[in-house]
């Protein structure tokens, strides 16, 4: 027999548990930084053609064919402004539709 009695560790789910729950933190944090930085809009300003004035503003058609709202326009169909455009929203538009 031996002198030295060695009870199981009973720590053991506890901290399997801080693992699981620190990678699931780790995780969701990445996937919310991710998905700020992937909606989070990229404005350039562009000149753009009126095409239709409505009640909620004017929409505009870009140069390279993309439709966009200007909540704040003064202008007449067929003029040519200077608007801001969010380019990630073109490049999702692009890649859902693409032309070739």
């Amino acid at each position: 027999m031996s002198a030295i009695n060695r009870q199981p560790k009973k720590s053991t789910s506890k901290n399997s548990l801080l693992v699981v729950g620190g990678v699931i933190a780790i995780v969701s944090v990445l996937l919310l930084a991710y998905l700020m930085w992937y909606v989070a809009p990229e404005e350039n300003i562009e000149r753009v053609k009126v095409i239709a004035v409505t009640e909620s503003g004017c929409i505009a058609e870009t140069f390279d064919g993309f439709a966009v709202n200007i909540v704040e326009c003064q202008a007449q169909s067929g003029d040519y402004v200077m608007a801001p455009i969010d380019q990630k929203t073109k490049e999702r538009a692009a890649a859902m539709n693409p032309t070739s």
